[in-house]
C-alpha cells in the first residue's frame, strides 16, 4: 500500500461524508431496492447473477428489526416477481440479534419461509465474532428445521474456521468463503495477509473436498488463480461453484470469469444506510483512495 493510499485510509472519519458519498456510488446501487433492481438486470446481460443486500446492520429496537425483516421480503418478492437471478443476503443484526436471539431466529425464519415459498435463496452474512457462533447456529437451527434455502459465510481470517467448516459438512452447505473484514484481535484472527491467503487456500480445499457448494468470494489475484486450479483438479461445472465479487470492483476480472465459463455473482448492496458500508469497503480497497483524490478535485 502507498503512503498516500495509507494516508487515505487513515484519514476517513475526518474526510467529508459528501466525498465519500461520491465514491460509494461504484460500490453500491443507489438508495432504493429498484436501483438494485436495475443493476442486476444490467449483471444478468453481462451473463452474471446478484446477492441483493439491504444495508444496515446492528439494529437496536425490536420495531426497527421487524422493519428490516419487511424489507427483506420485500427483495425476495421482487426477486420472483422480476425474474431475477439473484438472492437475498441478511446480516443478522439487522433482523435482531444484538437485541434478543430468538427475536433474530423468529424474524430470520420469517424471512428464509417466505423466500422458500418464492424459490428463493437466502444468505446470512458474517459479521464481526461476537456473532459468530450465534449466525452458525443460526445456520444449523434453520437446516434442522428443514429450510434448504439458506446459506452461510465462513472468513478466513478467523483462527476458529477450520473446525467451523468441519463442523459445517455433516450439512452439505452452501458456504460464501471470504478473507473476512472486520477488526479482529490477534487472539482471534489472523493479521499477517499470507496466513490469511495460507487459510483461504486450505478452507476452500476442505470445502470441495467435502462436498459443500463453495461460493469463492475474494478479488485477490493470488487466490482467483488458486481457485481455477482447484476447481480444474476436481473437474467441478459451474453449478457445483461460483465466485462472487462485489459491485464496482476489478469488473474486467469479473469479465474475464463470465468469458471463460465460470459461474459469477456480484454483491449488490442498496439503501440509505451507505456510510459504514463503503468505509469498510475502502479500508478493505486502498487502492481507491485515487478515486476519493479525483472526487475531492472534482469537487472543487
Amino acid at each position: 500500500m502507498s503512503l498516500f493510499n495509507k494516508l487515505v485510509v487513515t484519514t476517513l472519519p475526518v474526510i467529508p461524508k459528501g466525498i465519500v458519498k461520491l465514491v460509494a456510488r461504484r460500490y453500491i446501487a443507489g438508495p432504493l431496492l429498484a436501483d438494485a433492481i436495475q443493476v442486476s438486470e444490467q449483471l444478468m446481460l453481462l451473463g452474471a447473477s446478484s446477492t441483493i443486500d439491504v444495508l444496515g446492520e446492528f439494529v437496536e429496537s425490536a420495531n426497527r428489526a421487524q422493519e428490516e425483516t419487511q424489507m427483506s421480503k420485500m427483495v425476495i418478492d421482487a426477486i420472483r416477481s422480476r425474474n431475477l437471478n439473484s438472492y437475498l443476503s441478511v446480516k443478522p443484526t439487522s433482523l435482531g440479534l444484538n437485541i434478543d436471539s430468538e427475536i433474530a431466529y423468529r424474524n430470520i425464519t420469517e424471512v428464509v419461509a417466505h423466500a422458500r415459498a418464492s424459490g428463493v435463496f437466502v444468505r446470512m452474512d458474517m459479521e464481526n465474532t461476537p456473532f459468530t457462533s450465534a449466525t452458525l447456529d443460526f445456520y444449523k437451527r434453520l437446516r434442522r428445521d428443514g429450510f434448504d434455502n439458506v446459506g452461510v459465510v465462513i472468513q478466513a481470517y478467523l483462527r476458529r474456521s477450520e473446525a467451523d467448516v468441519l463442523d459445517l459438512l455433516q450439512f452439505k452447505p452452501s458456504v460464501r468463503l471470504c478473507k473476512g473484514i472486520y477488526q479482529e484481535s490477534e487472539e482471534l484472527a489472523f493479521r499477517d495477509a499470507d496466513e490469511i491467503r495460507s487459510n483461504y487456500k486450505k478452507l476452500l480445499r476442505v470445502l470441495i473436498d467435502g462436498g459443500a457448494r463453495t461460493h469463492i468470494a475474494t478479488h485477490d489475484e493470488e487466490l482467483l488463480a488458486d481457485a481455477e486450479q482447484q476447481i480444474a483438479r476436481q473437474h467441478l461445472n459451474p453449478a457445483e461453484y461460483e465466485f462472487q465479487m462485489l459491485m464496482g470492483v476489478r469488473e474486467e476480472r469479473r469479465d474475464k470469469l463470465i468469458k471463460d465459463g465460470h459461474s459469477v455473482r456480484i454483491y449488490v448492496p442498496f439503501g440509505h444506510d451507505w456510510y459504514g458500508y463503503s468505509t469498510r469497503r475502502l479500508k478493505e480497497n486502498p487502492q481507491v483512495a485515487g478515486y476519493i483524490a479525483k472526487a475531492i478535485f472534482t469537487r472543487r
